[in-house]
């Protein structure tokens, strides 16, 4: 009987052991998230890539997680981000630049929750933003696009003017073809399917046979409109060679769900900064994508140790 006193003794004191060692472990400071989406999680694009990041932080943290869909303006997204707090959630992100300027206005009612956006302008102690360097990507893309045009005429499809990756795509396709021209047309908008593919025609009809749309609500239409017409395509947030190898020379990525669990790790452990934060192909949440048997193995070797030489150096091939 004794015996067996002290063997149940000694399983009890490991047992508190294995207890106190696991109190040892930090919890995190994560409770659960959230996201906020301006359209849907099923545009296969963007918000799709939002949507799979917050899953990844569920699996990960086995935390609970919520989206909301169509929250685009600042009133939807107030009343969605009190519903939040109800629920615990003390992480959200925003998915789009929109969410900075919100979350300024929003988050010093909430001091307790931090608010993440995407390529604005965070201000307040509790916000941060993720801007994306996306004029190397866009430069990279424009090389290829340089390399393999026959016509010697390449188009962007941009949303705006402001995307530091339209000039990357120019500078990337006159660094690697002298005589090429990059002609650019700007839809005004992410989602303009229409407008953007009326656009796409001018851009055809100037003799463009490889094109950049550089907007991730009506690039997918485009590069369908495109696979029509027998030119190329360089993708744009997403690997879209799954749309047709023979097309897609290859895709500027955003590895947008990569860059939600670095976030949620940041903000787990406490380090997560407020403000403005930048990522590149240094962090491994920006790459290209798959390539097209079209492009050439020397080009792509060419090509790969320049993106490697960035990495290490920061410093692109016409610099």
């Amino acid at each position: 009987m004794h015996k067996t006193l002290k063997k149940y003794g000694i399983l009890l004191l490991c047992l508190l052991l294995l207890a106190s060692c696991g109190q040892v472990m930090p919890t995190g400071k994560l409770e659960k998230a959230g996201l906020l989406v301006p359209d849907t999680v099923n545009d296969q694009v963007w918000g799709t890539k939002g949507y799979k990041g917050l899953l990844k932080i569920q699996s990960q943290y086995n935390v609970d997680v919520y989206y909301k869909e169509g929250m685009n303006s600042e009133m939807v997204v107030e009343r969605a981000v009190k519903e939040f707090d109800q629920k615990g959630v003390n992480l959200i992100f925003g998915h789009g630049n929109e969410y900075a300027e919100y979350f300024n206005n929003i988050s010093k009612k909430y001091p307790h929750i931090h608010f993440v956006s995407f390529n604005g302008n965070a201000k307040n102690e509790n916000t941060t933003s993720l801007n994306f360097e996306a004029y190397a990507m866009g430069f990279f893309g424009g090389m290829v696009a340089g390399h393999v045009t026959k016509t010697e005429t390449v188009g962007v499809l941009a949303a705006f003017e402001w995307q530091p990756e339209v000039e990357g795509f120019f500078e990337g396709a006159n660094y690697i073809n002298k005589n090429v021209n990059v002609e650019i047309q700007y839809v005004g908008n992410w989602d303009n399917e229409e407008k953007a593919i009326k656009l796409l025609d001018n851009l055809i009809s100037k003799n463009a046979d490889v094109v950049y749309p550089a907007g991730d609500g009506y690039n997918v239409p485009v590069i369908e409109k495109i696979k029509e017409k027998g030119l190329y395509a360089i993708g744009f947030i997403s690997d879209q060679s799954d749309l047709g190898e023979s097309v897609v020379l290859t895709s500027t990525v955003q590895h947008v769900d990569v860059l939600y669990e670095v976030v949620a790790e940041k903000f787990n452990k406490g380090e997560l900064k407020s403000g403005n934060l930048s990522f590149d192909f240094q962090d491994e949440v920006i790459s290209l994508g798959k390539f097209s048997p079209i492009v050439d193995e020397d080009f792509k070797k060419e090509l790969n140790a320049a993106i490697e030489e960035y990495k290490k150096t920061g410093k692109l091939p016409n610099e």
